[in-house]
């Protein structure tokens, strides 16, 4: 089924429509990250998604997959059946000790992750670990007192305490990010 419908797009009329309701945002990258994940080894990305479940908290912070390295197949010169992958884990400085000493349970949780045995050994490699940057939301200005009553008759008449608090921290956000 190699040419076979994206369940996603109708195939009615001659334009595609999105499906409804509401998309993952795994689903929606999923496609997006394929391709780099296939040039490092990777059949999905659920080792990327998931690797602070897999390895745990010990080891989360201070590691990250880098490929699978798989050995070469019968038809391109290599052995005949099954042979597992090398997994190169990204590992910073002394933090690759602990890792070594508990590379065992890793590749373990690895393979159980994926359901059969397909991860043989770990290669660590001592290399800064690349952590997305967040940027802090910028620090909000105290609300003059005529701001603050103002914001009060605005959500005087919700009878929902939940809301009109939500609501109320909402304005206060938006009145005091403005400049005056």
């Amino acid at each position: 089924m190699a040419n076979a419908p994206d369940t996603r797009f109708s195939t009615q009329g001659s334009r595609p429509h999105r499906r409804r309701g509401p998309v993952s945002v795994a689903e929606a990258l999923g496609d997006v990250l394929k391709p780099a994940a296939k040039k490092r080894g990777f059949a999905s990305t659920d080792l990327f998604a998931h690797w602070a479940e897999i390895v745990g908290a010990a080891h989360a912070e201070a590691t990250q997959p880098e490929r699978l390295s798989w050995p070469r197949r019968l038809e391109d010169g290599g052995e005949e059946g099954f042979e597992p992958a090398t997994l190169i884990v990204r590992c910073e400085g002394a933090r690759a000790l602990l890792l070594q000493h508990g590379a065992p349970r890793v590749l373990e949780r690895i393979n159980a992750h994926f359901g059969f045995p397909a991860v043989a050994r770990l290669k660590i490699v001592q290399k800064p670990i690349e952590r997305p940057r967040i940027t802090r939301p910028p620090r909000l200005r105290a609300l003059a007192a005529s701001e603050e009553a103002h914001l009060a008759t605005l959500v005087e008449g919700i009878e929902d305490e939940g809301l009109r608090a939500a609501l109320s921290r909402l304005g206060h956000a938006v009145v005091a990010s403005r400049r005056r």
